[in-house]
């Protein structure tokens, strides 16, 4: 079959140029090259395509007919290249990122929202979940994760920004409980817990000036696995909740929410833009990317 697709196409040309030779210099191959595969067609068909003379060539009644069809494969062959390299090349086609209801509203749509509007001939698929999501099964350009790292080989990672995790509760909670002035207080606080989290119950604490580490397994009575719930519930006064600094920055910079135990750290992240790995990504995916990495190098 391919070997009919490309002596149709040299068929194709020979018929547009009149001559082996032209033919030839257009596909940039040799004419005996071109010559071989007009005779191997024709043997293929068990028909002759072409009469040859010293003078010119001319088509046969078969050859003729047969015309037509080469010059629609031909056809079809480049708009199917255009096609291609407008997808490889142009911001046009689908565009799916995958992230976090939470991340989804409050970082990735405010970055992309004036660069969708930019690229109507985008189509553009946000799978917003708070579990795993296969990239490949589900079709994804671009994942957003949060993660130390990632160690998969099949992937590529781009680093958007360093992501804090932070002890939050309300002015209110906070008026009405022991004073927290170092880990052990959290032993009379109650914790708002975001099962989405590993060890969701639990608060690693690194003090700042000597790196000594303290591990607290808290109460909680109140579980949630949406961040978006959590916050509402400390903002409510119903506990502490440990969530990422990015996800309450609003309510931290309203005064809504204070952060506690300022003098200790809770283990860090990295958020990533991943890819498949692969030798050339699409423009629409590297154009995503580039807004993405300004974003968040501006917040």
């Amino acid at each position: 079959m391919l070997d009919n697709l490309r002596g149709m196409a040299v068929f194709a040309s020979v018929v547009g140029h009149g001559s082996f030779s032209g033919s030839a210099r257009e596909l940039g191959i040799t004419t005996s090259a071109v010559s071989q595969q007009i005779r191997s067609l024709e043997n293929e068909l068990g028909v002759v395509l072409l009469h040859r003379s010293t003078r010119k060539l001319s088509l046969t009644e078969a050859g003729e007919s047969f015309y037509e069809a080469a010059k629609d494969v031909v056809s079809a062959a480049e708009q199917g290249r255009i096609k291609v390299n407008q997808l490889r090349d142009e911001l046009a086609g689908s565009l799916r990122i995958a992230t976090t209801p939470e991340l989804g509203v409050n970082h990735i749509l405010p970055a992309l929202s004036t660069w969708m509007a930019a690229h109507d001939d985008l189509s553009i698929t946000y799978l917003a979940d708070n579990h795993y999501i296969d990239m490949i099964d589900e079709r994804i350009d671009i994942a957003i994760r949060m993660s130390p790292t990632i160690n998969d080989s099949t992937l590529s990672s781009h680093p958007l920004t360093d992501v804090r995790q932070v002890l939050i509760a309300s002015p209110q909670y906070l008026r009405q409980r022991k004073k927290l002035e170092s880990p052990k207080d959290l032993a009379m606080h109650q914790l708002i817990c975001i099962d989405i989290m590993k060890d969701a119950n639990q608060v690693e604490l690194t003090q700042t000036e000597t790196g000594k580490k303290t591990r607290i397994k808290m109460d909680s009575r109140i579980h949630t696995n949406n961040v978006f719930m959590a916050t509402t519930l400390a903002k409510e006064g119903h506990g502490l909740v440990r969530m990422l600094e990015m996800d309450a920055k609003k309510e931290l910079e309203s005064g809504e929410l204070v952060e506690v135990l300022t003098g200790y750290q809770l283990p860090s992240f990295v958020l990533y833009a991943v890819t498949l790995n692969r030798e050339q990504q699409p423009a629409k995916i590297t154009r995503c990317l580039e807004v993405l990495k300004k974003y968040f190098h501006a917040c």
